[in-house]
This record gives C-alpha cells, sequence and structure tokens, in this order.
C-alpha cells in the first residue's frame, strides 16, 4: 500500500480508502466487520463515512469496530445532510455543526475525528459562519483537520481564501465524485484543488461496477447495481461503451485491467489523495487493494486523454 500527504497537510494516508455507505444498509455489522478489517490488512488506513448513511448507524458500525485499531486509522466523517425531520438538523449552520460533532464523536468512539468534512454546500449559510464553526472545533480539540465535499471548484477556492484570509483552520481536501468517466471534471477540480493546496479524495472511482469490465453493449449484468436506476439511461450508452472498448484495450496492451486503469488514472495525479471505494465483500477490498499499484506515466496519461 502506497501512503501519500493529503494536500499541503502533513496527515499521511493510504492511497486507497475504505468508503462505508454500504454500513448499516446493505452490509449487517458481521458483513461490515469483515470488510473492514479485511481493508485493514491489506494497509487501508483512511476510513471514510457520514452521520447521514444509515443516519448514524454507519458511524456507529465503524467505531465499534475500528475501536482496537483507531491509533492506526485515519477516520474521516461529514456532516451537512439531514439528520431528522427538523429543518434545523441539516445543513452548516454554527449551532447545527456543533451538535453534529457530538454526536459523530459519540458514535465513532473516539475524542477527536481526524478529518470532518462539510457533506454538501449549504446555500443557507455563509462559507463564513461555517469556516468559522469548523475553527471553533480545531481549536477545541474535536478536530484535527476540516474539508470539503461536492464543492464546485470555484466555491472550494472561495471557502480557501476566506479561510486564509480571516486566519481560520484551512480545508485541506476536496472530495468529489470523480472517475475516468469523468475526466472533464478534472479538467478544473485539478489546478483549483493544486492552488488551494487542498488534496482530492475522489469517490465512485468506478461508477457502480461500469469500469470494472462488467458491463457490456447489449450483454447487461444480471446484478448490475446501475440497472433500474436513473444512471442507467445516461450512463450505458452507445457512446460510454466505446470509451469503455477503448480504455480497455489500453489497458490489457499494458498487460493491465480496466479496473487497474480506474484506478492508476486517478492515482497518477500528483494531487490525489486516497481513492474512496466502497465494498459489500472482503473480496472486493482485496480485488480494489490489487488493483491501485499502478502509476501512469506523462505519455499513458496523454494517451488516455486522447481515449475519452
Amino acid at each position: 500500500m502506497e501512503y501519500r500527504r493529503l494536500g499541503r497537510s502533513g496527515l499521511l494516508v493510504s492511497s486507497l480508502g475504505l468508503g462505508t455507505n454500504n454500513f448499516g444498509s446493505k452490509l449487517d455489522e458481521a458483513g461490515a466487520r469483515a470488510v473492514l478489517e479485511r481493508a485493514i490488512e491489506l494497509g487501508v488506513t483512511f476510513i471514510d463515512t457520514s452521520d447521514s448513511y444509515s443516519r448514524g448507524v454507519s458511524e456507529t458500525l465503524v467505531g465499534r469496530i475500528t475501536a482496537p485499531h483507531r491509533q492506526d486509522l485515519v477516520l474521516a466523517t461529514k456532516f451537512s445532510s439531514p439528520m431528522g425531520d427538523a429543518q434545523w438538523q441539516r445543513g452548516t449552520s454554527r449551532r447545527w455543526m456543533h451538535q453534529a460533532v457530538e454526536g459523530s464523536l459519540r458514535r465513532l468512539q473516539t475524542d477527536v475525528i481526524d478529518l470532518y468534512q462539510v457533506h454538501f454546500p449549504d446555500p443557507l449559510t455563509p462559507i463564513e459562519e461555517t469556516l468559522c464553526g469548523l475553527d471553533d472545533l480545531v481549536s477545541a480539540g474535536k478536530v484535527r483537520y476540516v474539508g470539503l465535499s461536492n464543492f464546485a471548484p470555484w466555491q472550494l477556492v472561495d471557502a480557501a481564501w476566506v479561510a486564509r484570509t480571516e486566519h481560520l483552520a484551512r480545508p485541506i481536501a476536496i472530495q468529489n465524485e470523480l472517475s475516468l468517466l469523468r475526466a472533464d471534471t478534472a479538467r478544473e477540480l485539478v489546478p483549483a484543488a493544486r492552488a488551494t493546496g487542498m488534496g482530492i479524495i475522489p469517490y465512485h472511482p468506478i461508477e457502480s461496477g461500469f469500469l470494472t469490465g462488467k458491463y457490456r453493449a447489449g450483454q447487461p449484468p444480471a446484478d448490475g447495481r446501475i440497472l433500474g436506476t436513473p444512471r442507467e439511461k445516461t450512463m450505458l450508452t452507445p457512446a460510454n461503451f466505446e470509451r469503455l472498448d477503448r480504455w480497455t484495450g489500453f489497458a490489457q496492451e499494458r498487460g493491465r485491467s480496466l479496473l487497474e486503469l480506474a484506478f492508476g488514472w486517478l492515482l497518477s495525479f500528483p494531487e490525489m489523495g486516497p481513492v474512496i471505494a466502497s465494498a459489500s465483500t472482503a473480496e472486493q477490498v482485496a480485488a480494489n487493494g490489487a488493483a491501485a499499484d499502478w502509476r501512469l506515466d506523462a505519455g499513458e496519461m496523454a494517451a488516455v486523454a486522447k481515449l475519452g
């Protein structure tokens, strides 16, 4: 397992992160334990969750299972998504933030959260208030680092500027959906992250299995996660299958798989932090770990850009 600094911070993280959005929904405690313990065995240190995943159940399972390994792990969680029916049980106001962090600390069974992230921008709360609240949490010792998630490039630049000019704890990471299929997104996100010193934490790197090779034009798999969802019409298109064939050929010419290319392309950007990969079984964790060791050189990166 490779380890790298997250952005311009001193926080060392594994190049592969474990997403736990399945915990409490698709996976019960036994299933979550098998996945988490296999990830830890493989050297994964970055564990990603959110208070909103199964309304706190994911955090509870993560806290219970990781307790014996706490000092070796980087626990990252998020807030701002709805946690109740009341309008105030969401967002990034200082009032809700201070309540949300206490709930996360309790469920995660820890005294301090390594990386506390704003899950989604809150249009009703000024970014100054949000960043001041996060700075409070860092000063209080409840949070070590702060980050953003699902922010547009201009929003993360704005947040970084406010944090710098107001002398607040600066966000060290931006967690956004990013994959080979969304290379256009990287053209704006990567320069913005580089300019602000934030590391990128990409999620959905294999697009619900589309970038593993399990989907073929005219041959939908029986258990495909994309089937029957709104993404089926937008993702399973002739144009995307043509791109898939080009990427598969590129990888095979180099003795690699499409899955290896999906991870390798992301991890070849110096700005990338841990690539978040969810898993439902220990075997999937092992497959992701084995696929995350390819680093493309500049020529290969340019070639992949032309194929997309």
